[in-house]
């Protein structure tokens, strides 16, 4: 009987010691950086990715940023964690500057959602 007893109390303990809604509502995050813009650009002639000799610039008001690329990738990145409405220019010697619509960036609790895209440049 005492046996029950104690049973009884640790189990009585244990469930009005614990919230069952703590885990519930919680968002756990990634600690991931993630990119908001992924441009792809290509030749509109050839269809060859383009990585080399252009310049690729991501403007949000008075904020300004110029992409990076990742060697062997084929893309440039950029909006790092950073949602807003972004004009995208593309300039080069080798092509017609190219300049996007107005692309926006929106977020979750946690980061950008990330968008992809591809442009077509138009040899000069």
């Amino acid at each position: 009987m005492k046996i029950k007893f104690l049973i009884f109390s640790i189990l009585l303990i244990s469930f009005t010691n614990c919230d069952i809604n703590d885990d519930s509502d919680q968002i756990i995050c990634t600690e991931q950086y993630v990119f908001g813009l992924n441009i792809t650009l290509k030749d509109a002639t050839t269809s060859t990715i383009i990585t080399s000799d252009v310049e690729v610039v991501a403007k949000d008001g008075d904020y300004e940023e110029t992409l990076m690329t990742i060697e062997g990738i084929g893309s440039f990145f950029g909006a790092g964690e950073r949602p807003g409405t972004y004009i995208v220019t593309v300039t080069s010697a080798n092509y017609e500057t190219f300049t996007s619509d107005p692309i926006t960036l929106t977020s979750d609790v946690c980061h950008v959602i990330p968008k992809a895209f591809e442009f077509l440049l138009q040899p000069k």
